[in-house]
């Protein structure tokens, strides 16, 4: 006769919330640059296809940074959102609360980190909020099914379940610990020296 043992380990995969529009526009910039770029260091004479490249090694890691890379990912022992130049490790045990104002956030031991893959939009808020109160005046929920009866702002629902997950996993074992905090230097690096080259070019050219 054998017994579960205890364990340490998530009880899943991670989670994984991103901004879809965020990352479509991040493609469609990042193909713009390829060719305004490309354009330049085929037909360009002189520095310019010098300039051209060294402006893709500065502009295509910050597009990324901004658009593609941003994501929050969420097991039952942890928090990592992934932020345009940082990323943030929180076991669930050191988060205070996770919130949606004017912007997602999440806080953790004094500090406060922004959520940049869950934006919050306003008006996509206040027209959930409208559905709401047309459902309570038209006397409840008869006919629509649980998920149109819940239906919110896609940055509040995102929040809720961050918020659900901490409150039942901060308990765990695995969810200790404190926040850690890393700088992304593979997005920074690139953009700084494609910064500096395209500095020298431009003052020597």
């Amino acid at each position: 006769m054998s017994s579960e043992q205890p364990t340490d380990e998530p009880a899943y995969d991670d989670r994984v919330y991103r901004s879809p529009m965020a990352t479509v526009t991040g493609v469609v910039l990042l193909a713009l640059l390829g060719w305004l770029c490309g354009d330049a260091v085929v037909r360009g004479s002189g520095n310019v296809p010098w300039i051209a490249l060294a402006v893709a090694l500065c502009l295509a890691p910050v597009i990324v940074a901004f658009t593609v890379r941003p994501a929050v990912f969420a097991n039952d022992d942890r928090l990592r959102v992934r932020n345009p130049f940082r990323i943030i490790e929180l076991p669930w045990a050191a988060v205070d609360t996770v919130r949606a104002r004017f912007s997602a956030e999440v806080l953790a031991e004094g500090a406060t980190y922004q959520l940049w893959s869950v934006p919050v939009s306003l008006r996509e808020r206040k027209k959930a909020n409208r559905r709401q109160a047309g459902r309570i005046g038209s006397g409840g929920s008869q006919g629509r099914t649980p998920e149109e009866e819940v239906r919110r702002a896609a940055a509040d629902t995102t929040v809720n379940e961050l918020r659900e997950l901490q409150e039942r996993c901060a308990s765990r074992p695995g969810a200790q610990g404190p926040v850690k905090v890393s700088w992304s230097y593979e997005i920074i690096a690139p953009a700084v020296i494609g910064a500096l080259i395209l500095i020298v070019l431009l003052a020597t050219g």
